[in-house]
Formats: C-alpha cells, sequence, structure tokens
C-alpha cells in the first residue's frame, strides 16, 4: 500500500504507484528490518527506515530507466515509467520518492535525534559519494577506467551503497551499539561486490 497527501496530483500519484509497487524483490528493506532483528530491535520500529530505502531504490530506477541514462523501455517485464507515464512525469515521480523518503525517516522515526541520523545516514550513501557517484561514473563510461578496481569502487556506490545502508539503517532503529552498527557496515560492503543488483 501507498498512501500519499490529499494534495498529491492524480497522475503524479498513479507514476509513483507504479514504480515504488512494481514487482521486484524487495531486498533492501528486508535487509533493513533483518539487521534491526539481529540487533534485538522491533520490526515495527525499523519499519520507516525499509520504506524510505525502497523509495530511494525505486527513484534511482525511474532515472536510472530514463533516455539520458541507459534508455530502457522495460523493467521487470512491464514498461518503465517514463513509457508509461512520458519523461517529465517520470522525473518527477522520482524527485518525489526521494523527498518521500526523508519525509519518512524525519516523521516516522523516534525519537528525533535518531530520525536525524538516519537522514544523514541514507543521504550519504545516496548521494554524490555514494549512489549517485557511482551512477555518475557509470554514465562517463569506460573512459573512466577499467580496471578491477575501479569497476569494485563503482559498484560498492552505484549498488553497494543502498545494500550497505540499509543494514545500517535497521542496526540504528534498533538502537544497535556501536560494535553492531560496525559488524554490519562490514558485511553490507561484501554483499555490496557480491550483488550487483538493480
Amino acid at each position: 500500500r501507498c498512501t500519499l497527501p490529499d494534495g498529491c496530483p492524480a497522475n503524479l500519484g498513479a507514476a509513483i504507484r507504479y514504480s515504488l509497487l512494481a514487482p521486484g524483490k524487495r531486498l533492501r528493506p528486508i535487509l533493513v528490518l533483518t539487521a534491526a532483528e539481529v540487533c534485538g530491535g522491533a520490526i515495527d520500529a525499523a519499519m520507516p527506515a525499509a520504506c524510505a530505502v525502497e523509495m530511494v531504490h525505486a527513484y534511482s530506477l525511474i532515472h536510472d530507466d530514463l533516455p539520458a541514462m541507459d534508455d530502457d523501455d522495460l523493467r521487470r517485464g512491464q514498461p518503465t515509467c517514463h513509457k508509461k507515464f512520458g519523461e517529465a512525469l517520470a522525473i518527477l515521480a522520482g524527485d518525489a520518492l526521494l523527498t518521500m523518503a526523508f519525509e519518512t525517516l524525519a516523521g516516522q522515526v523516534k525519537p528525533p535525534a535518531l530520525a536525524a541520523a538516519c537522514c544523514a545516514t541514507l543521504a550519504g550513501a545516496a548521494g554524490p559519494c555514494g549512489m549517485v557517484g557511482g551512477q555518475a561514473d557509470d554514465v562517463a563510461g569506460p573512459g573512466t577506467g577499467g580496471s578491477v578496481e575501479q569497476l569494485d569502487w563503482l559498484h560498492l556506490r552505484k549498488t553497494g551503497a543502498l545494500i550497505r545502508v540499509s543494514l545500517k539503517l535497521g542496526a540504528l532503529t534498533a538502537g544497535g551499539n556501536a560494535s553492531q552498527v560496525e559488524a554490519l557496515d562490514r558485511y553490507g560492503k561484501r554483499l555490496g561486490l557480491a550483488f550487483q543488483i538493480t
């Protein structure tokens, strides 16, 4: 289910729901919830972080599929957002999902200090030194170099950053101690290299 504010235009809401609720593995939110359980936390407390990560992931896929990026017509067997709703609305749906992710964390994670920490952690993973930076290197193509190390670095950011932050957010929302957060961050780094998942 995806409940949107009353003021959201119907066409924008349809594009958001289409992309966010599309068939998929939901690996990242599952990692948030699993990490929270491992750290002794409650699923309900971790759910806003799990939803926020999936919103960021959905936004990244919408933008990744655009003609200026990968120019994909299909995503998991169905038309990409821009093919179904047009490029402008697809861009706006991605923008909306990104902002909704932080609104969800800020409004639903308690206490406020933890919400702020979760917002900062997710922003760092999704931003220019994380997922978006990896995407920029990918768009630049082979001219940025082609060594195994450079490819690993790209994947650690483009794909791995959200996998890694999923485990970290789960630990944070569970009130995990520093050693638990650090251990899950290490596992997240390994997973990010092992799975190149879109």
